[in-house]
């Protein structure tokens, strides 16, 4: 029986010791999670996509890393790169 969901986007998150010590790189890597976690249904569908914090994450606030992480998402969908 052959299953007929929208396959799913997969999501991986890179963040290097650049960004910070393990605290840091545990809250931004938390961060991104949860964005991706609750906009998912804004990035297209059935697509791989790899994250790489940089370090200037470490110093962003949450709404702006959404609004960074959503514009990319909306590239995303463009067919941009």
């Amino acid at each position: 029986m052959a299953s007929h969901r929208a396959p799913q986007s997969r999501f991986g998150f890179t963040v290097s010791r650049k960004v910070g010590g393990a605290v840091v790189r545990n809250r931004v890597r938390r961060r991104l999670r949860e964005i991706v976690r609750v906009h998912r249904a804004q990035f297209p569908a059935g697509q791989c996509f790899v994250i790489v914090a940089r370090p200037e994450a470490a110093e962003a606030d949450f709404d702006t890393l959404k609004g960074d992480l959503l514009a990319v998402a909306e590239q995303a969908k463009q067919g941009r790169k």
